[in-house]
């Protein structure tokens, strides 16, 4: 499903390089269930976020569902994020403004689905998630954990093949971070694919795999 080759990531400031990630190569299977630990500093979330295309390698070949992404035009690389990724980040990223519902409903804005339809994938999300009840809320009525479970709800409502998860328990508390997890092992076990960026050897855990980064490089992957 991903393949990296030979990915460099650096920063220019005048004539200095300042490497992020180096001569990164990685295969990630359908199904497979990847923990990416390390220091701060050692690349994981740029990583991540090269995964994702949120961002370009220097240098390197990246291959998503045999697609050559480091050859594809941006408005491409946008389209296959758009219908096969869905991300997590540690700082939930909803959108204040917004309530619950509309937060939920908006990727399925971005993938035109009609109006029905989103209705009835909201209203099933909403359940599955268990936060009917929060439809209406805005994010700071919410508490950290409650907005995660949003952030995840959202990632996935358009049922990603993918899901990227940065941290995803950084700002909860333990009992949380635990539902959060379990709900991740549920998602990983009905087939999507999960990579997550994790400090917590407890979380890298629920994966079938873990891979460490150091200063940039991987320095091993194991099951």
């Amino acid at each position: 499903m991903i393949k990296l080759n030979n990915i460099f990531k650096w920063y220019s400031s005048g004539f200095v390089k300042t490497f992020v990630l180096r001569d990164v190569s990685l295969e990630i299977g359908q199904g497979e269930f990847v923990s990416i630990m390390g220091p701060s500093g050692s690349g994981k979330s740029s990583m991540l976020n090269i995964i994702g295309m949120l961002d370009e390698p220097s240098e390197g070949e990246y291959y998503f569902l045999d697609q050559p992404v480091h050859k594809l035009r941006e408005k491409q690389r946008s389209e296959l994020h758009k219908n096969y990724i869905g991300f997590v980040f540690q700082s939930y990223h909803l959108i204040d403004e917004l309530t619950v519902y509309e937060n939920l409903e908006t990727p399925l804005l971005y993938k035109n689905i009609k109006s029905a339809e989103r209705k009835a994938i909201v209203a099933d999300t909403l359940d599955k998630f268990n936060i009917v009840g929060k439809k209406d809320l805005f994010p700071n009525q919410l508490s950290g954990g409650q907005q995660q479970l949003v952030g995840i709800a959202r990632a996935v409502i358009t049922t990603p093949k993918l899901i990227l998860a940065d941290e995803p328990t950084g700002n909860l508390n333990s009992a949380q971070g635990i539902e959060i997890m379990e709900l991740f092992k549920k998602l990983n076990q009905e087939g999507v694919t999960i990579v997550q960026v994790t400090h917590s050897e407890k979380n890298a855990e629920y994966g079938t795999r873990i891979v460490s980064l150091l200063d940039g490089r991987v320095e091993q992957a194991y099951a």
